[in-house]
């Protein structure tokens, strides 16, 4: 009797612990939008992008090991912290206040307006200035990187909007975001551009470079067309070898 007295008051202490249990949502990527807005529901996955493209420089960087797009990365990562660091010394609430569920109570500056003009503004100077697919002076052949850049500037117009129609900041503080990320973007590309890319072949020389397989590719004007022909004749190369030693 007395044992199962013990197990009812034991039971009855873990629903009292659950019920006054508080939850914490990690709300990365949690956006909310009016049910049946589909607009709403449009620009809440638009403002999903920082996220996707964060997932995609560390494949990229997994995967090609080049030391530019490292550097990218770097000064995404400097762009994110100045924004942690004035959000919480300007302390300006977001106007959702009411909201159960932010990621954070702080709104200025936008942090996603700042990442997405850092990374749209970065983009363009990368696919315009420092982008050499030959030495060709036909207008078409650097149509594309004009398409995608007012293609990446749209989009960044697009998930700052976002903010804005789903009220997690005002216009202030969207547009000190998007300010704040085009300076840093500039800033970030001049130092990238005349102090770090002379230093790439000394790092890519480095042994902990060559032991992780870091690559400096700024030099070679069009890279996915040199890594296609050096992959084709490799492949050539060993078909011919295993050919002839098949042969004898």
């Amino acid at each position: 009797m007395s044992n199962t007295l013990y197990k009812m008051e034991l039971v009855d202490d873990l629903a009292d612990k659950e019920r006054h249990m508080q939850w914490t949502s990690l709300a990365i990527s949690h956006v909310e939008y009016q049910t049946g807005d589909w607009l709403g529901k449009f620009l809440a996955l638009t403002s999903l992008c920082p996220l996707a493209l964060v997932i995609a420089f560390v494949t990229l960087i997994l995967f090609r090991r080049d030391l530019h797009t490292i550097t990218f990365l770097c000064g995404t990562a400097l762009n994110e912290a100045i924004n942690w660091i004035l959000k919480h010394l300007i302390k300006e609430l977001r106007p959702c206040r009411g909201r159960e569920i932010l990621y954070s109570e702080y709104g200025m500056p936008s942090n996603h307006a700042q990442f997405m003009w850092f990374f749209a503004t970065y983009m363009a100077f990368f696919l315009l200035i420092r982008l050499h697919h030959g030495n060709s002076t036909y207008p078409l052949e650097n149509a594309w990187k004009y398409i995608v850049t007012v293609f990446i500037i749209c989009v960044a117009a697009i998930v700052s909007y976002s903010r804005i129609y789903l009220q997690y900041h005002t216009w202030t503080q969207v547009l000190c975001g998007a300010c704040l990320g085009i300076f840093l973007a500039c800033i970030w590309f001049a130092i990238t551009q005349f102090t770090l890319t002379p230093l790439f072949p000394i790092i890519a020389a480095w042994p902990i470079s060559e032991f992780l397989m870091l690559r400096d590719t700024t030099l070679i004007p069009n890279v996915m067309w040199f890594e296609y022909t050096s992959h084709r004749t490799e492949s050539r190369t060993r078909q011919r070898k295993l050919v002839s030693m098949k042969s004898q």
